[in-house]
């Protein structure tokens, strides 16, 4: 049921969050008021260079103080701050959003092997599991992550998501099957500078979530769009798959089809299954995952979730559905839905931004 968007402008052109705020609210059938929100990127130049984390706190002391304590053992907060909202008490259970711009420094990491963004996802995932009243939702950087447990145009006003621009954004609606609606449990997911929009299930969340916590990752939300998260990161940063094979190696071809493939496909194809066998994702879905360069969508290999896609001059744009594509831009130069299991790997053109 969930309602996934994108945009991307892949000559790095920034626009504010207002377009994509009008398409997913086109698709308010497709979620329950329980979950929604944006993710966009471009979108704090003055703090480029360092990791944007934002945070949900229960309260203003005990929380924050935790979470602040944690963060500068890795490193140095450079500057925090409230996330900028409308009136409290929109929502039930509201949280404080809360941000911090980060600096890790190496020197605080005696007697370990350090890589900048291993030590940011080991950070994120202490906070997440060990400290009470937080949790980091966004940690990239340039770029944020804006969610709520509420309908798409609510978020969006409570996070003033106008305000902001970007050179891309993604968007989702969410109706929750097999958790319980909460913000954190909203999308988009995010780790470093992934953002992850899912619509449908996956079947197959048990293996890859011990697939992935055998690399290290802790999954501490319960939930199958936190293990495609996870499951990104690794294929894509750390085993350093290109998107487009990392996109096969999670929704693999049929061994039937595999063996009717000229050899050198063929090839290529078994080895993604058999080296990727507890990481092949199965169930019902479409998924946009996006990354500082660009994006990535996919859907499941028999395509039981729908998933457009658009084009407009170096606009490029992807959703559950045409009519909110056309409701961000009416007059597109094409539009098309791609196969089954094919991942349409769209990135920036663009050396720097």
């Amino acid at each position: 049921m969930c309602g996934i968007i994108g945009m991307l402008n892949k000559d790095g052109k920034r626009i504010d969050g207002s377009s994509i705020k009008k398409g997913l609210s086109l698709m308010n059938e497709r979620g329950n008021g329980q979950g929604a929100g944006y993710a966009a990127y471009g979108i704090y130049p003055e703090f480029k260079d360092h990791y944007a984390l934002h945070v949900f706190l229960d309260n203003m002391k005990e929380a924050k103080f935790n979470v602040e304590q944690e963060i500068e053992r890795w490193g140095y907060i450079v500057y925090s701050e409230e996330i900028p909202t409308t009136d409290k008490g929109i929502f039930e259970d509201e949280k404080i959003p809360y941000r911090y711009f980060f600096k890790p420094d190496p020197r605080k990491l005696l007697g370990r092997d350090y890589n900048e963004k291993d030590a940011i996802v080991e950070m994120v995932m202490r906070i997440n599991s060990q400290k009470n009243g937080a949790l980091v939702f966004s940690s990239g950087k340039n770029m944020g992550i804006f969610k709520a447990s509420g309908w798409p145009n609510d978020v969006a006003e409570f996070y003033k998501i106008n305000q902001y621009k970007g050179y891309m954004w993604l968007g989702h609606n969410r109706y929750p099957t097999n958790t319980p609606g909460w913000w954190g449990g909203a999308h988009p997911f995010g780790l470093l500078d992934w953002g992850v929009v899912h619509n449908g299930e996956i079947t197959s969340y048990g293996t890859n979530k011990r697939y992935v916590e055998s690399f290290g990752y802790n999954c501490s939300m319960l939930t199958d769009t936190e293990v495609v998260t996870y499951l990104f990161d690794l294929l894509v940063r750390k085993h350093k798959l290109p998107l487009r094979l990392a996109g096969m190696a999670l929704a693999p071809m049929f061994w039937k089809d595999i063996e009717r493939m000229p050899e050198q496909k063929r090839q290529l194809h078994a080895a993604l299954r058999l080296t990727y066998s507890s990481a092949a994702m199965n169930g019902p879905f479409a998924i946009v995952v996006a990354n500082t360069c660009g994006f990535v969508a996919l859907t499941d290999r028999i395509k039981l979730r729908p998933l457009v896609i658009g084009k407009k001059g170096k606009a490029v744009y992807v959703s559950s559905e045409e009519a909110a594509i056309r409701a961000m831009e009416p007059l597109l130069d094409s539009i098309y839905s791609p196969p089954a299991g094919d991942p349409i790997v769209h990135q920036l053109e663009v050396q720097t931004l």
